[in-house]
């Protein structure tokens, strides 16, 4: 179990770790005690582990950052104004003094001594006595305290205790992490000494104690121990394998354990990532307020749609983080996760990758698999059609992709007879413009084949070729856009390269592609739609599907199709899900818009929004009832010259005629986030993010601080 075979990425990274045909040896006599381990250089213990571990994570509302939250009600308490409230509580002191006075004085009777004169006894009743001078003054502290809790409540001196005193200081200081039971305490690994494998357990709580042990660590070995209790891996295997190398223990295929640097904060017992902070905004649910919003695959699950100029911090602020969570879950054999973005984009460094794809650049170690690993001809030509002609609209011609399906099936069919192989970007490009050489040679391998079937496929081709509507040369136009020098070395199908294919989402790999933005604007593109239809036809066959599969889409201009639109929707129930950005909605047709915000669980508006891209949220997020107060001022007028006195002199006390006030409260149905708001109240640094699980649950718009 040293490689977790059956999530090896085998073949998909520079420097593939091999690993055995089959388990490790299980050495036949485990030892009692775990061998002592050695420290890691630059860790002094596991302390700082151990108090990351133990950290309490209690149960949120959607998108909340467990790690260390408390919990408030879901509902915001009345709250008085300070002002008010001290000098109401004020007020309510020198209330109680004066009637301390009055009791103390004697001006209000003797009556209030009367049930200390009935219970005292005789003994105690001598004049000047000690006994005497004590219950009298006991009765005195008594009474005295009876005033000031009454005036207390009156004054509400107990939310000036909570909201100013210790309890808020203590709230604003970080707590101490309680010291959790033996039996509950994670760092014990209690669901192994539960299965008997105490031995493992003791070695993998040592490893933590002395600092060998890192979250990716423990998060790998959660993974594997999952796979045991499943029944993929046998306890046996398991158990040899921890005794064996501890915290290393079932490590990723890369070997690496974590990543070169980290830029966002990660809990990866949740499985989150932090990008912000809900505002302390009006807006914004009381139980939402000042919490910490995180993103996790149980919310990437249903994908996210992310919207916002350039500057607004799509990457910098939501592309990298989830880009890093992802690396890290692939490390712990949670997920596998695909990166495409323009050369040169923040996406992390190389080595945070297994594979990197770097079309266009004559350095890069792996080239793309114009066929996804696929070896069905009609599959290919279905993913292909999607790439070619998936963004040209119904009216024009070719834009239908079945009809493209077809032609692209009717070519691939014959040549993948004739030699075992589909043909690359200039044979493809060649039998698209209907070349009388290779249809011919074609033609003639077919017949030594046998091949009667597709014979009469290519027939229909040359048929159809020239005639109107035949969408032949809308494909080869397209294909040559790929033809080009810069790209000569790349979608090579004769063996001599190192494609990277989709197929390998089965395994947790890292993968990330870099497309040639710059003087190959619609090759990017074209090459954008392809990974992400490969993408769709990948996850939904794989058998594994508790690998968490995301791809990540930097930039989706001229990625958004009907059929983009429709494979989204049916990634929630493969275990997969996708995250892209636009810099406006503008780059999607306007009749797929709607469907695809509806598609989309997460939707994210940044700061810098046009108001008709914000028109298009305010409109699938919906509207919500609200309570609207409207407040009406009626100067009063004294009839009275007394009355007319006192109204003078409160005039020039305040400056301000006396007025009596009315208020008219009603229930009234307003957007949630109207498109005006989104698109200029909005701060810079800030977005509006709602958030859907893949169980379900929802969380309405909420403004977040990016920079929190």
């Amino acid at each position: 179990m040293d490689g977790d075979g059956d999530r090896d990425a085998r073949g998909t990274h520079a420097n593939p770790v091999p690993r055995p045909a089959g388990p490790p040896e299980v050495p036949p006599r485990a030892p009692t005690v775990p061998p002592r381990p050695t420290r890691a250089p630059g860790t002094s213990d596991g302390s700082a582990f151990l108090t990351w571990l133990r950290t309490p994570r209690p149960q949120a509302l959607p998108g909340v950052w467990r790690f260390g939250h408390r919990p408030r009600p879901e509902e915001e308490p009345e709250r008085v104004p300070g002002r008010q409230l001290l000098s109401g509580a004020v007020i309510a002191f020198l209330v109680g003094w004066l009637i301390w006075s009055l009791l103390w004085n004697g001006y209000l009777g003797g009556w209030w001594l009367l049930p200390l004169f009935a219970m005292i006894p005789d003994s105690w009743a001598e004049p000047h006595s000690f006994s005497s001078v004590v219950v009298v003054y006991a009765y005195y502290v008594l009474v005295a305290g009876i005033i000031m809790v009454g005036v207390g409540r009156l004054g509400r001196w107990s939310e000036i205790w909570r909201r100013y005193g210790p309890p808020a200081w203590r709230g604003a200081a970080p707590g101490a992490v309680p010291q959790p039971a033996p039996d509950e305490d994670p760092a014990a690994w209690p669901a192994l000494r539960a299965a008997g494998a105490h031995d493992a357990a003791e070695r993998l709580a040592a490893d933590a104690r002395s600092g060998l042990m890192r979250d990716v660590d423990h998060a790998r070995i959660a993974r594997a121990w999952q796979g045991v209790q499943r029944g993929r891996h046998s306890l046996a295997t398991f158990t040899g394998a921890v005794l064996s190398h501890g915290a290393g223990a079932c490590p990723h295929p890369s070997g690496a354990r974590d990543l070169p640097v980290r830029q966002a904060r990660h809990d990866l017992v949740t499985g989150q990532v932090r990008i912000g902070t809900a505002a302390d905004d009006a807006r914004n649910p009381y139980a939402y307020r000042g919490a910490g919003l995180a993103l996790g695959p149980d919310l990437l699950g249903t994908s996210l749609l992310a919207v916002g100029p350039a500057g607004s911090g799509k990457t910098g602020s939501l592309v990298r983080p989830l880009t890093e969570s992802l690396c890290l879950h692939a490390l712990a054999g949670r997920a596998a996760v695909v990166v495409v973005g323009a050369a040169g984009s923040d996406l992390g460094p190389a080595d945070a990758y297994d594979v990197v794809v770097r079309i266009g650049n004559p350095e890069s170690v792996y080239d793309l698999d114009l066929y996804g690993g696929t070896t069905d001809p009609d599959e290919a030509a279905v993913v292909l059609a999607e790439a070619l002609v998936g963004d040209l609209t119904d009216q024009h011609q070719g834009g239908d992709t079945r009809r493209s399906t077809t032609v692209l099936a009717q070519l691939l069919g014959p040549f993948r007879a004739v030699h075992g192989r589909f043909p690359g970007v200039p044979e493809l490009r060649q039998l698209l413009d209907g070349a009388a050489g290779p249809l011919a040679e074609l033609r003639e391998g077919l017949r030594a084949a046998g091949q009667e079937s597709l014979l009469r496929e290519l027939d229909a081709r040359e048929r159809q070729m020239g005639r109107p509507g035949d969408v032949g040369g809308v494909l080869a136009d397209r294909v040559a856009l790929l033809d080009r020098p810069a790209f000569a070395p790349f979608f090579d199908t004769s063996g001599q390269s190192r494609p990277f294919s989709l197929k390998a989402l089965d395994h947790p790999v890292r993968v990330r592609i870099d497309l040639p933005q710059r003087g190959h604007a619609d090759a990017s593109r074209m090459l954008a739609r392809l990974v992400l239809a490969q993408f769709t036809a990948s996850v939904s066959v794989r058998e594994d599907r508790s690998l968490f599969a995301c791809l990540v889409l930097d930039d989706a201009s001229g990625v958004v199709t009907p059929e983009a639109v429709r494979a989204v929707q049916r990634l929630r129930s493969a275990g997969a899900g996708v995250v892209l950005t636009l810099r406006t909605l503008d780059d999607v047709p306007r009749p797929l818009r709607g469907p695809l915000l509806g598609a989309i669980g997460c939707r994210m508006a940044l700061s810098g929004l046009t108001p008709w891209d914000g028109q298009d949220f305010a409109e699938v997020w919906g509207k919500e009832w609200t309570e609207a107060r409207d407040v009406t001022d009626r100067q009063i007028i004294a009839e009275t010259p007394a009355g007319k006195a006192v109204h003078i002199l409160r005039r020039v006390i305040t400056g301000k005629a006396p007025t009596a006030r009315a208020v008219t409260v009603r229930q009234v149905e307003r957007e949630r986030w109207s498109a005006s708001e989104l698109a200029h109240a909005v701060p810079a640094g800030h977005a509006v993010l709602s958030l859907t699980s893949v169980k379900g649950e929802h969380a309405p718009p909420l403004l977040v601080d990016l920079r929190g």
